[in-house]
């Protein structure tokens, strides 16, 4: 008998903890329930959006270092390509060099100088400078650096009477003006 008062004792306390718990102020109202949900919907949706962005700030960081990494690689290699014709005319400059210490022959030695000069030329064309003169030419402040004026009688005005050194080009850049004399025309009496 005192089971079967313990068993309803119980089942009574389960019944009153049971309507407990369904009172209005235990129960969430549905709307407040969707709220919530809906509070951590946009919570999550927050939460990867930053982690999206994160992502985004991180892989555009790695492609700027890439970026810079692959510039200097490309700038090094221009340089060493620039460079490599130069070398061996350097070689041959040292070899004639070393050869007028031992040798009287002036005329091998202008033979090895003229080749050098044919391989500087080489080089050159094989980086796109291109070597201009301006003797002649009417003088164009754009590729030309006038050292002086000189009075002739032979050459009109303002066209090149001298030239002291060539001017160069790297395809349309200018790398250095041709240094020159500019003709003043006829000497006034």
């Amino acid at each position: 008998m005192n089971k079967k008062k313990s068993e309803q004792q119980a089942d009574a306390e389960a019944k009153d903890v049971q309507q407990e718990l369904e009172t209005p102020e235990n129960v969430q109202p549905e709307e407040e329930q969707s709220e919530i949900s809906e509070t951590e919907k946009l919570q999550q949706q927050l939460a990867e959006a930053n982690d999206r962005l994160l992502r985004q700030r991180a892989e555009f960081d790695n492609f700027r270092k890439r970026s810079f990494k692959d510039l200097e690689q490309s700038r090094l290699l221009a340089r060493i390509d620039t460079l490599m014709p130069f070398i061996q005319v350097f070689e041959h400059l040292s070899m004639a060099m070393k050869s007028t210490e031992t040798s009287d022959n002036i005329e091998a030695l202008k033979q090895g100088l003229t080749m050098i000069l044919s391989e500087y030329e080489k080089a050159f064309d094989d980086i796109g400078v291109e070597k201009f003169d301006a003797l002649g030419q009417k003088f164009d402040p754009e590729l030309h650096e006038a050292m002086s004026n000189q009075p002739s009688e032979e050459v009109a005005e303002g066209i090149v009477l001298q030239q002291w050194s060539n001017g160069y080009k790297l395809g349309e850049r200018l790398l250095r003006p041709a240094r020159v004399v500019v003709s003043s025309g006829a000497e006034s009496k």
